[in-house]
């Protein structure tokens, strides 16, 4: 039995419902755990997944999903809670001897990192690791559905955010190119890789990158993204560390970090080559 948090999916990857669909493509069992009971609910036992309901920031809920189980995937969205949910998922899966634990972590997850979100990853790294349930942190680049959010919260069909030139370099990745590379590490027979899983899919300019949606990129002064964003995006700790993170591409080299150069384990574990922004966007 294979628990997969983040089952029904959200706005940007998705990554637990399509780890979900693959687990279950290759026939393992599946406890999909997801926070309301809908009709993304309905379509996963559907599909042959066992589901269960709760907040991953409660041990009451969490630690009877993970019975049974002996490998977990761990996804948490950009909002308040993360290090609470991580703290209740460790417990709960050393409770009961689970085996692997693949989590989402993020870009540069680092106790100096210059977001307050990657600095929360790291300390949920060092939860998961302290557990001993053979944690992979999967330090994923930028999804290709970031940038379609941004694209369509802007309602002018531009990609404007403030990424500074439009020869700043931006690594890339596809939510289902994650959702491999976690399923893979996932499977039978279970196989060796290093705790850090560093996925960079692609290396574009913004200006490349935009011109892949079809769009003009449009560079905005940061306070003035801040002020559009919090109205868009509704969380005030989604918009801090985007601005943040943007902040990071305007100022970082391509030669300051490993993920500055697509990756060999996204084919490695995942089955195939990298996808690219230009196949996301025909697709």
């Amino acid at each position: 039995m294979i628990l997969v948090t983040g089952a029904a999916g959200g706005m940007q990857g998705s990554t637990g419902r399509l780890v979900t669909q693959a687990l279950l493509e290759r026939g393992h069992p599946v406890r999909a755990f997801v926070h309301t009971d809908d009709d993304r609910a309905a379509e996963l036992r559907k599909l042959g997944a066992e589901v269960v309901t709760g907040d991953l920031r409660e041990i009451a809920d969490v630690l009877p999903a993970l019975a049974g189980v002996r490998r977990a995937f761990f996804t948490y969205p950009v909002t308040e809670g993360l290090l609470d949910a991580t703290a209740a998922f460790a417990a709960a899966a050393r409770e009961h001897g689970v085996e692997r634990v693949v989590e989402v972590s993020q870009l540069a997850a680092e106790p100096d990192a210059n977001t307050h979100r990657m600095r929360q990853h790291w300390v949920a790294e060092q939860v998961f690791d302290w557990a001993n349930v053979g944690a992979v942190h999967l330090r994923g680049a930028v999804f290709f559905e970031n940038l379609d959010m941004l694209i369509r919260l802007s309602g002018r069909n531009e990609l404007a955010a403030p990424f500074g030139g439009p020869d700043t370099l931006l690594p890339l990745i596809a939510g289902a190119d994650v959702a491999r590379v976690a399923a893979g590490l996932l499977d039978d027979p279970i196989p060796e890789t290093d705790p850090i899983c560093r996925l960079t899919g692609e290396m574009l300019t913004v200006a490349e990158a935009a011109a892949a949606f079809g769009v003009p990129y449009v560079d905005v002064p940061p306070d003035d993204w801040e002020r559009s964003a919090l109205a868009s995006y509704g969380d005030p700790d989604t918009v801090r560390h985007l601005t943040k993170l943007w902040e990071i591409f305007r100022f970082l080299g391509p030669n300051d970090h490993p993920l500055y150069r697509v990756t060999e384990a996204i084919e490695q574990y995942g089955g195939r080559p990298p996808t690219t922004l230009r196949e996301y966007t025909a697709s």
